[in-house]
């Protein structure tokens, strides 16, 4: 190669991984969100990113009509169809660390939130790593404090330790710490969840805080959060955190979220530093979409977040 020949920049590597469960929250649905995310184009949102994809399929994930919702933590609380959730996410773990050993960054396509759970336990296995949380919820919530034991409300809390979680074996573990994650877009939270938020050292910042400062800021200090000291940070992009006018298709709507442009360019932040090690994508109920809008928002988000842009 000449001197003056140009260099081609090494193309990123992704490889998708569908989590299709809906045993986390009560609306059904959300199971066919990996579905609706690859129909509504994503293999090619990823290429028109510049990135080299491939699709490892779904995890085999049975019917939540064929198991038992109702299950007792030892710690006495509540936590619907526990176990099935473990199974899911012990397996999607396992997915993850192969991605990244292969050299693939792991994006993960759900199913409702708690499949997080798999998703940074398998990319914390051997590294240091802070999360970005993109979502209107804290995700905070345990099986004693749940109000409804649905563990799409729960996942943050396992994975950073939180007390109540003890005696459930597989979610004991912290997988992340508290000074390395920041929920961006917050505007719906339980007491409970307060109350862990008083005193965490989790940075949360709420709608009013991007209002006040802006997203470029918010998002800049959440970069700086996730990556300080870490080997990358994990996105667990949640379509909920936006405004249910544009993403109509999601199972808990909060209105007040990000409109499309704000989104999109959070999503360009996440990809200007290249910090980013694993990525998911949660929630999308096609059952609750209009021309699947919200799946194909998914997408573009996505392709932003990898690195594409109009110039």
């Amino acid at each position: 190669m000449s001197e003056n020949e140009p260099v081609e920049e090494d193309r990123r590597s992704v490889r998708i991984i569908g989590a299709p469960t809906d045993y986390g929250q009560d609306r059904r649905g959300v199971d066919m969100g990996p579905s609706a995310i690859r129909y509504g184009g994503l293999s090619q949102g990823l290429s028109e990113a510049d990135v080299d994809s491939e699709d490892a399929g779904d995890l085999l994930v049975p019917r939540a009509e064929e198991r038992d919702a109702e299950y007792r933590t030892p710690t006495e609380g509540k936590a619907r169809f526990l176990r099935e959730t473990e199974e899911v996410c012990s397996r999607l773990s396992n997915e993850v660390q192969e991605s990244l050993a292969d050299g693939h960054t792991p994006l993960v396509l759900g199913g409702d939130h708690s499949i997080a759970i798999g998703t940074i336990s398998g990319s914390a296995a051997d590294a240091e790593i802070g999360a970005i949380w993109f979502d209107a919820h804290g995700d905070l919530n345990t099986p004693t404090t749940s109000p409804s034991g649905n563990v799409h409300g729960m996942p943050l809390a396992a994975l950073l330790g939180v007390k109540e979680w003890v005696g459930v074996d597989w979610a004991n573990a912290p997988s992340l710490s508290p000074a390395n994650v920041a929920i961006v877009g917050l505007r719906s939270l339980d007491d409970p969840e307060r109350e862990i938020l008083r005193n965490s050292e989790i940075s949360a910042f709420t709608m009013s805080d991007i209002d006040e400062h802006g997203l470029d800021d918010v998002v800049e200090k959440a970069r700086a959060v996730a990556g300080d000291g870490t080997d990358g940070y994990h996105v667990s992009l949640d379509l909920d955190w936006l405004d249910p006018t544009i993403a109509p298709g999601v199972g808990t709507p909060v209105r007040g979220g990000v409109d499309y442009r704000e989104a999109h360019h959070a999503m360009e932040q996440v990809a200007e530093d290249g910090g980013m090690r694993s990525m998911e994508l949660v929630e999308v109920n096609p059952t609750l979409d209009q021309h699947n809008e919200t799946a194909e928002l998914a997408v573009e988000l996505a392709a932003s977040a990898f690195g594409k842009r109009i110039l």
